[in-house]
């Protein structure tokens, strides 16, 4: 069992959470982990770099003079790599470099992100995050209070404009949905925010399947 602790806004501790970890699997899948971690990465990769071959680039594929006699080197089409205004020899193409992975797996990945930010020490759980309007210096504010100095993925369970727009503005801090959490977005941050409700319908639906 791993004790979850819940804090409030001034950073002081309120209660705990017993966790079973049996509900993210038992054990860190290392492997698996670093799978998922290359497969959103290559995912994010835009793959639209590319340049012009010499089937590409506008002129003719007449030769320009006859092989001999000319006391010249020979030479071919005027589009060829070695030629200036020719294309490029080893042309760059447009590429999908996206990978993918079995739901199951990618559910798992997400247990052991999960499990690891635990046994570390770097999954907080707060018992409210809710703003009457926008405050980026109270959200900051609330940060430091619990020791998030860095990158931090805040996890709620219903949509906040005032949390997001809270948010927005402060480095390295991203808001998501509980039920859109996965292994990439949960490794790329030193710390991941739960609100009390949030962690608790994580809890709920991990004992449910």
């Amino acid at each position: 069992m791993i004790d979850v602790k819940i804090y409030n806004r001034e950073g002081k501790e309120l209660e705990s959470v017993q966790v079973d970890e049996a509900l993210f699997g038992s054990t860190i899948r290392y492997p698996l982990l670093k799978q998922a971690i290359v497969m959103y990465h290559a995912n994010k990769r835009v793959g639209t770099a590319a340049t012009k071959n010499r089937g590409l680039v506008a002129g003719s594929t007449r030769k320009l003079y006859k092989q001999k006699g000319t006391g010249n080197a020979r030479a071919g089409m005027i589009r060829t790599p070695v030629r200036v205004g020719g294309g490029v020899a080893f042309a760059k193409a447009v590429r999908d470099f996206g990978k993918e992975m079995p739901k199951k797996q990618r559910r798992l990945a997400c247990d052991s992100a999960l499990l690891a930010k635990m046994h570390s020490g770097r999954l907080v759980v707060i018992d409210e995050l809710t703003f009457d309007a926008p405050q980026t210096k109270e959200f900051a504010r609330v940060l430091g209070n619990l020791n998030i100095d860095r990158s931090c993925l805040v996890t709620i369970d219903r949509e906040d404009a005032n949390l997001y727009k809270s948010a927005r503005n402060v480095p390295k801090v991203d808001v998501m949905m509980v039920s859109d959490l996965n292994a990439g977005d949960i490794c790329n941050k030193q710390k991941v925010l739960f609100t009390k409700e949030a962690f608790l319908s994580l809890l709920d639906k991990k004992k449910t399947n």
